[in-house]
Parts: C-alpha cells; structure tokens; sequence
C-alpha cells in the first residue's frame, strides 16, 4: 500500500505550493501550479494502479479527473467562451462521471440517513445566492444539483471517498459565494476554495484506487480460502 499513497508526493506538493501562493497573492506561481493540479493527480492514479489490471472505474476516475482540469482552466483553455459558463460544464460533466462511478461501481452501503443534510445545503444555498444569479440561476441550481448528487454518492463508499465529497462540496460553496457576493467574501476564502478543492479530489482519488484493490482482494482466490 505504501508504493500507492508514493504517487501522490508531487500532487501534494504543488498544492501547498498553489495554496501558499494563492495566500500570499503571488498569480505568477498561482496560475501555472493550478493547472498543474490535476494532471499531477492523474500520474498518482496510473502510480497507484502499477502492477495491476487497469479497470473502468479507473477510467471514470481519470476522465473525471481531466474533465476537472478542464473546469480550472477553462479561461485559459477557452478564452473566447464566457469563462462561469464553462466551469460549470466541465466540472458538471466530472461529477456526472463522479456519480456513476460511486454509485454504480464503487457503493458498499446504501445512502446514509445524516445524507439529507445535502439537499438542505442545496435549497439553502440557492436561497442565498439567487438574487445574485442572473442568467446563470438555472445553470447554477442543476449544477448544484448534480455537486450534491456527487456528494450523496460518495456517502455510500469508502471513507476517504466520503470525506473527498465533502470537501468537494465545501470548495465549491465557497467558490459559489467567491463568484456571486465577492463583496460579502474576505481574501482568505481564495486559497480556502483551493485547499478544499486539492483535498476533496486527492481523497477521491485515493478513495477509488483503495476501493478497488479491496474489491480485488475480497474475489481473489487467497481471500476466498
């Protein structure tokens, strides 16, 4: 297990380094360790799966995973195209991939009772926000709707898996917040977005490369003796 969790040095790295420097308000290390972020957490995931088959919640993950990097770049990516717009496409079609992924691949339980508090953060967070929102009311409330699906599938996995949806969850509420009552926001909520952010997508994905080898252990022949 410990070769696994090696794979992830680099990725923690530059997120300390982005974080500090989202802190510090130094963008010219901010903007290129951003898009660092997830193609380094993608590297962990193949790291992880070294010396094993490669499987489709693998591959869900990984999408998931570029379609995240997408979503933070996407004013570098596509800068012609409004920049709100397409984070929340991107990032909406990751938690798409996230949602299957938990709920159909990766679930040991079924939802837990203390899960409704997500649907709370979703009524509450769009009463707070909506006069604020404009045109993209509609898009930010399915968007919201399919970050809280994600969160709710994650509480039906592992527990890093859980916590990883958490944090999402978290990110994005304050980036929500960053994004449509920037006045009401202190400085500090910037590297918070990130800090979150970095962990929620860290822990997923240790949670799903964890799941599977347990998955693969329990149908391996030694484990059924």
């Amino acid at each position: 297990m410990r070769r696994l969790w090696i794979g992830f040095v680099p990725y923690i790295a530059v997120s300390i380094v982005h974080v500090a420097a989202l802190a510090v308000g130094s963008d010219a290390v901010a903007a290129p360790t951003k898009l660092a972020l997830m193609p380094l957490l993608s590297l962990a995931v193949v790291w992880g799966v070294r010396g094993s088959r490669w499987t489709p919640a693998h591959t869900l993950l990984v999408a998931a995973i570029g379609l995240s990097w997408l979503g933070d770049g996407a004013g570098t990516f596509v800068p012609w195209l409004p920049t709100v717009p397409m984070m929340l496409l991107f990032f909406g079609l990751a938690h798409l991939c996230y949602i299957w992924l938990f709920w159909r691949m990766l679930a040991v339980r079924r939802v837990p009772l203390w899960a409704a508090v997500y649907a709370v953060w979703w009524v509450v967070l769009l009463a707070v926000l909506w006069p604020n929102l404009g045109a993209l009311a509609i898009a930010v409330a399915v968007y919201g709707l399919v970050l809280g699906g994600t969160a709710v599938a994650a509480s039906r996995c592992h527990p890093l898996i859980v916590w990883g949806g958490v944090f999402f969850l978290m990110s994005d509420s304050v980036l929500a917040f960053r994004l449509f009552t920037p006045d009401a926001m202190p400085a500090w909520t910037s590297p918070l977005v990130m800090l979150t952010y970095c962990a929620g997508q860290g822990l997923i994905a240790a949670g799903v490369l964890a799941s599977v080898r347990t998955r693969r252990a329990a149908k391996s022949p030694v484990a059924t003796r």
